[in-house]
């Protein structure tokens, strides 16, 4: 379909009887064609609404994020510390963590607003978006890719996200709540971050980033054209659509500018996945070890790990006790004394391999600091009682970053505060300008930087 000339676009004041712009209107040129975004003059005239009258400095050393989500939680009696603030009693699992007890902060009373329907509300781990169960839910951006738009294109990955057991289910989502499929192969994401390509591959690739360059330019006369006819609210629609098409085509650009970088190398195999869904735990240390790696080399700055525990079945490896039905018919315990054991081993399994992730972490040096101090690890679940389907008072560890840590944040288990006022907090610490995030109120009460 052609555009029309300026002259057969009528100029005059808009009437109910000239025909709305088709919602297929495109632009086309060399081969391009752009879809339109939905605009005022593509409804019917009695449809309309009334019209109403600190990225990073470079060559600063970095700062990251890392998300990490159980989506079965954890035991909350044995996670829970009693006591608040600094003195508080380690529960039996944080007792696992007591060597970095100066490296975190354990949150009681959290939760996100709204955000309810029980094993759907995974998702909503880092957007807070309200009401994951009902048909019409819609989620929002992550908090990852807040991130990765506003300071993604100094790495040569904005972001990765990554799962285990999963290849559906992820905790990151564009702009428009669109979820990003996952990356389940540690071994795959090890490759496209420090394995270098032949010259030959290096140029394949540059020549499709540059087929995705410069679509407004080939299309900028008839945008143009397009522009006269409209008015002031599609206009700056239609200029937000052209901005947010230029940057893209920015990303593209970076993207190519990466591709004729080096890769970095890493005195590190190429990792092995482990085969099977049941050496879970196997798994999670990969994932653990990859992040690690991504940071340490600069890679990326955000990374989500969705640890799908529902989907995992009976889980092998387990020295403590023998482990007899999946995951998921686990955490539907009903207090059965067997069960209860198990899921004890699991949770215990979980602690370890994060204490182990804090000390790997803790002897990467990075300058003064070590690359714990450098990244914030959150980490959590949906679930505050994946017993009976819970979705307030979360379990939330948040360590490093160069926050004063080594306390115990409990709020009111009834009455929660809102855990999106975190993500405010985490942003700032990136060198984000933010106030506002999902459902927040404002920053994170009591959390405060070294």
């Amino acid at each position: 379909m052609n555009i029309k000339s300026p002259s057969s676009v009528a100029s005059g004041p808009y009437l109910a009887t000239r025909r709305p712009l088709s919602r297929r209107h495109f632009l086309r040129g060399a081969g391009i064609a752009l879809s339109l975004p939905l605009l005022d003059t593509m409804l019917p005239r009695l449809g309309r609404a009334a019209e109403s009258s600190s990225p990073l400095v470079p060559g600063a050393r970095p700062r990251r994020m890392f998300a990490i989500c159980n989506n079965l939680g954890l035991l909350p009696k044995n996670f829970f510390p009693a006591g608040a603030g600094g003195d508080y009693v380690p529960s039996p699992y944080l007792k696992v963590l007591q060597d970095h007890r100066k490296d975190f902060t354990v949150f009681s009373g959290v939760s996100y607003p709204n955000v309810d329907g029980g094993h759907p509300a995974d998702v909503c781990f880092i957007t807070g978006a309200p009401h994951p169960g009902s048909g019409s839910f819609r989620n929002t951006i992550s908090l990852d890719q807040f991130i990765a738009e506003r300071i993604g294109l100094q790495t040569r990955f904005p972001s990765l996200t990554l799962a285990v057991n999963t290849r559906s289910r992820s905790l990151s989502c564009t702009g428009t709540g669109v979820a990003i499929p996952p990356e389940d192969k540690a071994s795959d994401v090890f490759k496209q971050l420090f394995l270098q390509g032949t010259p030959a591959e290096v140029d394949a690739q540059i020549l499709k980033l540059e087929a995705g360059r410069s679509i407004l330019d080939v299309v900028a006369g008839q945008a143009k054209d397009l522009q006269l006819g409209l008015g002031r609210k599609d206009k700056d629609r239609i200029e937000q659509y052209f901005t947010s098409v230029r940057e893209l085509e920015t990303q593209l650009q970076a993207s190519q500018g990466w591709e004729r970088k080096p890769k970095p190398k890493v005195d590190a195999p190429i990792p092995v996945d482990p085969g099977s869904p049941a050496a879970y735990m196997d798994k999670v240390k990969v994932m653990y070890d990859l992040a690690k790696l991504a940071f340490q080399t600069d890679s990326t700055r955000a990374i989500t790990l969705m640890l799908d525990s529902v989907a995992t079945p009976v889980v092998e490896g387990i020295a403590d006790v023998a482990i007899t039905e999946g995951y998921h018919n686990l955490s539907h315990h009903g207090k059965s004394d067997d069960k209860l054991a198990q899921l004890r081993a699991l949770d215990f399994g979980h602690m370890r391999l994060l204490a182990k992730m804090f000390g790997d972490f803790k002897g990467v040096s990075e300058g003064e600091d070590s690359l714990l101090d450098r990244t914030m690890i959150y980490y959590g679940s949906n679930f505050g009682d994946a017993n009976a389907h819970v979705t307030s008072n979360m379990p939330v560890v948040l360590a490093g970053g160069g926050f004063k840590h080594g306390q115990h944040l409990a709020f009111d288990t009834e009455r929660n505060y809102p855990l999106t006022n975190l993500f405010v907090t985490m942003l700032q610490r990136m060198g984000i300008e933010a106030d506002r995030f999902s459902s927040s109120t404002g920053t994170m009460r009591g959390l405060e930087i070294t």
